[in-house]
């Protein structure tokens, strides 16, 4: 007795789970790296510069938002107390670097009294965060 022969049908790869699953790892990736960065300072509006140059991440950002509130490395303080602040920050015997992120609306007198503070550390270096244009 012979039996009927059934048609071959052709084998073929369904990409389709597999992409899905490209895409989610993806996801997954992109959404883990935009937590991974890390903002020292608050959300300022900054000057714009044509000579701004790239610093080395700073581990002290002293920040001034538009209302004149101090801020270092995200922590609200006061200009009297900015000093004890940087001291407790800096490490001794080694250079550091003091970045101030300024909102360009503050007044000037406010910066210039944040620089002074900052000038008075020993082996203090002052750095004024920009924008390129």
């Amino acid at each position: 007795m012979r039996l009927q022969d059934e048609p071959e049908i052709q084998a073929q790869i369904n990409i389709v789970p597999m992409i899905d699953v490209i895409f989610a790892i993806l996801t997954f990736f992109i959404m883990s790296t935009l937590f991974l960065t890390r903002s020292e300072g608050l959300s300022v509006n900054l000057p714009q510069s044509k000579s701004a140059q790239t610093q080395p991440k700073a581990p002290i950002t002293v920040t001034i938002d538009a209302k004149g509130q101090l801020a270092v490395n995200r922590k609200p303080t006061q200009l009297q107390a900015l000093n004890g602040e940087l001291r407790q920050l800096a490490q001794p015997n080694q250079e550091a670097l003091v970045i101030v992120n300024a909102d360009k609306s503050v007044n000037h007198g406010q910066v210039v009294s944040v620089m002074d503070v900052v000038r008075q550390l020993p082996n203090a270096r002052l750095a004024i965060a920009t924008q390129r244009e």
